[in-house]
């Protein structure tokens, strides 16, 4: 049987949905992963036309919505429905967690952000 070849297109689609991990500073290890085009469309569909609009509130709820696991128990990528449970997932990492993500993902893109 032949090896498995991988494409260089392969292996960056790959490592771009690859889940990353931080420890915020309550000691919880976070998994997150960049979201992509699909995912960040649902979540503008949850936040409806005002609030996505609203750079501060789409970045808060960005960070969250990259979340997939706390403390190694997975949490799939939601998609979230509305305002309320896009809300949820912010008040559950709190400021230390989505400070944690935040520095995570600015840290594993290049260029930074």
């Amino acid at each position: 049987m032949e090896p498995t070849v991988i494409t260089p297109t392969q292996r960056i689609v790959a490592e771009a949905g690859a889940a990353l991990a931080v420890t915020d500073a309550t000691g919880r290890t976070l998994q997150f992963r960049r979201p992509g085009a699909l995912d960040r469309l649902r979540l503008f569909k949850a936040l409806g036309p005002v609030l996505s609009s609203n750079d501060r509130y789409v970045g808060y709820t960005m960070l969250a919505f990259c979340v997939v696991g706390i403390d190694d128990v997975p949490m799939p990528m939601p998609a979230p429905a509305n305002e309320a449970q896009v809300e949820a997932l912010v008040a559950r990492l709190g400021d230390v967690g989505l400070a944690a993500v935040g520095e995570g993902l600015a840290a594993a893109t290049p260029g930074n952000l």
